[in-house]
């Protein structure tokens, strides 16, 4: 049984609360491990320590702690399969979407390696006369992140490695599902340089959270998760003087219009819709069928989801793994049980597909006839099922989506340019493919929807990432003229 501990000031810390949670394999449904929950004086304590730490981590000079993220860089590159490992072994996806997984986080770590780039202020000679004025952007002290448990690795990337250096000290608060990426994290960023207590790891659940979000030493928290808990993190967090980035839950609608390439369009459902076996924010849980592109598509994504291997994240043949607990596969799989009650039609019903052993397992479900006012319709699903809307025009399409009280990601398959340039400006939602399924941003973008799926006006990474790290301070300065001035500057008047 391994023991996760929290990692404050650099040192492995076993949590003495008396509390923990189990850590479970989803391909085998057996308890791998346990992690200890934290009290709240073991988050102060770790507060405590990166408060510490700030003074002279923010005063390191921009060239060191590029340097530090450089080195992360490759040491992550180099333990891409260490990582790829401990994320299926507690996430359960397949290995190649840990790997790719892997590869998205990088990207973040690629960005804050170009922190002297990103952290450049201006500059104003003799706005008056005499006068210079100046901007600059500086850390804004202790900063947390509070992370879901679908990208473990990858969101918490989102966030650290900015935060760290634009010359912040960070606390994460990881899923406890799967926690244990993170100690690796922790390890190599160590091993890159980072001092004690920059980077700190608190174990933990609501107790934890809550204290985060109420301690005076903490100046920003960004979350990523559902929708009910993002509101409450930002309204917490704000209501205690803090900056919030807080992201939340998605229900993500791909329109397909009549002229779309249909082998094309369906490969895109099923890859974005059964990848990561739909624990994604990015997935898409909606087609969108316009008139005569319904029967076709439905079609082309029956045909391919048998060939879909369900199995263990390990197993090389698996594209899809097993859901992250057994309760909630049950809460997903009651989605497509009351489909047909609902009106819906069960064209693939994944329960159907017996799996061996006592994982997490469920396979993928297609339901047709999905409307507006139907649970598996109205609510974030977050598993392998993907519900098609029949509906007669781009418009009414649209105004499906506009609908929606969650405006994270959408797409549009057509060949038509002028449809796909209508549909980027006209739709509601912060991120939008067009013929690409997930079209989540690379990180020299920033990554954040509208609606309900964000709260704050910050989206995570990339510039505004950075802007959400640091404050700006505008300086206006005056030097006299040494040879009028009447001060004894204690230097030749030639000078």
């Amino acid at each position: 049984m391994k023991q996760i501990n929290h990692i404050i000031g650099g040192e492995q810390t076993p949590s003495m609360s008396g509390r923990t949670s189990n850590v479970f394999n989803p391909a085998t449904g057996e308890v791998t491990g346990f992690v200890g929950l934290a009290s709240v004086d073991e988050v102060d304590r770790a507060v405590a320590v990166a408060k510490q730490a700030f003074d002279s981590w923010s005063r390191t000079s921009v060239a060191k702690r590029t340097a530090v993220m450089y080195k992360f860089r490759d040491l992550v590159d180099r333990h891409s399969n260490d990582f790829a490992a401990a994320l299926t072994a507690e996430h359960g996806k397949v290995l190649s979407d840990s790997l790719g997984e892997v590869r998205r986080g990088l990207e973040n770590i690629e960005y804050a390696c170009g922190l002297a780039e990103h952290l450049k202020g201006s500059f104003s000679q003799e706005a008056s006369t005499d006068i210079d004025v100046y901007s600059v952007r500086q850390p804004l002290g202790v900063v947390a992140g509070i992370t879901p448990f679908n990208f473990p690795a990858m969101v918490p990337m989102w966030m650290y490695p900015n935060a760290i250096a634009a010359g912040n000290t960070f606390i994460l608060k990881p899923s406890e599902r799967d926690p244990s990426v993170n100690t690796l994290a922790a390890e190599l960023l160590a091993e890159a340089g980072l001092p004690d207590g920059v980077f700190n790891i608190v174990q933990g659940d609501k107790v934890a959270v809550d204290r985060l979000l109420e301690h005076p030493d903490i100046a920003a928290i960004s979350f990523v998760g559902s929708t009910p808990i993002a509101r409450y993190v930002y309204t917490t967090g704000t209501n205690n003087g803090k900056r919030v980035q807080a992201l939340g839950g998605a229900k993500n609608h791909m329109v397909v219009l009549p002229d779309a390439d249909i082998d094309l369009a369906a490969d895109a459902a099923v890859s974005a819709a059964y990848g990561s076996a739909g624990e994604r924010c990015m997935a898409i849980s909606i087609v969108v069928a316009v008139g005569t592109a319904a029967d076709p598509l439905i079609a082309a994504v029956k045909e391919r989801i048998p060939s879909i291997t369900v199995g263990d994240g390990t197993d090389e043949s698996s594209q899809m793994g097993p859901l992250i607990s057994g309760e909630h596969r049950d809460r997903v799989a009651s989605y497509v049980e009351r489909a047909a009650g609902e009106g819906a039609l069960v064209v693939v019903d994944g329960r159907e597909q017996a799996m061996e052993g006592k994982g997490f397992f469920l396979a993928p479900s297609l339901l047709d006839n999905v409307a507006p006012g139907m649970s598996c319709y109205d609510d974030e699903i977050f598993g392998p099922v993907l519900g098609v809307v029949r509906v007669g025009t781009y418009d009414e399409a649209v105004k499906l989506i506009d609908d929606n009280p969650y405006g994270n990601g959408t797409a549009i398959f057509t060949r038509d340019g002028g449809a796909a340039r209508r549909f980027q400006v006209e739709v509601d939602a912060g991120m939008v493919g067009i013929n690409v399924p997930v079209p989540v941003p690379v990180s020299y973008y920033s990554f954040g929807g509208w609606g309900d799926s964000l709260f704050g006006d910050s989206h995570a990474y990339g510039p505004e990432g950075i802007h959400f790290y640091t404050k700006a301070k505008v300086v206006t300065s005056r030097w006299p003229d040494p040879a009028t001035s009447a001060i004894d500057l204690g230097f030749p008047q030639n000078v």
